[in-house]
């Protein structure tokens, strides 16, 4: 009985360790002190001095803008890039796997100041397209990977039997492939969405004037203002999102 335990009480403790300081976070979100140290009443002025700052209705938009644009241009890539290793093997597939996850692994500065380099030596301007590039070289990874987990599953005896019915190859794959991978295809772009709309290294480092994110305005925030209670209601808002969109991810996965 007592080793049965031991699990359970390692597992509660995870949790507590990973959520509760979000849970601290929110809580505060609502105190109305000031500086959270106490608990002096319920209150929602903190969310309404979200409605007061421009600065961040800006920033939401450039965030929700870059995290748009990231995630159709990895759900392209990535299916193509998911379809080509699964589909035509080759002596370098080993590497070809490598190039794609890459991305997974490479330390978030170094990411950023490889990509500050690239768009400074081809004359490219910093702002929002820059941004939205740079947060498609680290997303089509994780889509490349949702859909060949997909892809492991899939009979293409189908595709051959639509293509002795007279259907071309592209037909074949708009009207058979694409449907199949669609949930996968998806999955992986709400994931890309919310890791793009979550950045800050590598948006910190080839972001341009008038291209601040929500990440990079909280860092700023946090720096100069120190207006805590604010930060509070604006991460907490933040964790909504990443939450459902994430929870939308794993829904489309089981599909």
């Amino acid at each position: 009985m007592k080793s049965s335990r031991v699990p359970a009480f390692t597992t509660w403790l995870v949790l507590a360790f990973f959520y509760l300081p979000i849970g601290v976070l929110i809580l505060n979100s609502f105190n109305a002190s000031r500086f959270g140290t106490t608990w002096q009443g319920f209150t929602l002025k903190w969310y309404e001095r979200l409605l007061e700052r421009q600065d961040l209705w800006t920033a939401l938009g450039n965030s929700l803008k870059i995290a748009a644009f990231a995630s159709i241009g990895s759900m392209i890539l990535g299916t193509c890039a998911a379809f080509a290793l699964h589909r035509f093997r080759s002596r370098l597939q080993i590497a070809h796997q490598a190039l794609v996850t890459v991305p997974l692994v490479l330390p978030e500065i170094l990411m950023g100041m490889s990509l500050l380099l690239l768009f400074v030596s081809v004359g490219q301007p910093l702002g929002l397209l820059t941004v939205g590039v740079a947060h498609i070289t680290f997303c089509v990874s994780y889509v490349a990977l949702v859909v060949q987990a997909r892809l492991q599953d899939f009979d293409f005896q189908i595709v051959d039997a639509a293509r002795d019915l007279g259907a071309s190859r592209f037909q074949a794959f708009l009207k058979i492939v694409l449907p199949l991978l669609a949930p996968g295809i998806l999955a992986g772009g709400l994931l890309a969405f919310t890791l793009s709309i979550d950045d800050f290294v590598v948006t910190f480092f080839v972001k341009g004037p008038g291209s601040d994110t929500l990440p990079v305005v909280i860092y700023s925030m946090i720096k100069k203002s120190r207006e805590f209670p604010v930060i509070n209601a604006l991460s907490s808002l933040l964790l909504v999102v990443t939450f459902l969109t994430v929870w939308g991810s794993q829904r489309l996965t089981r599909k």
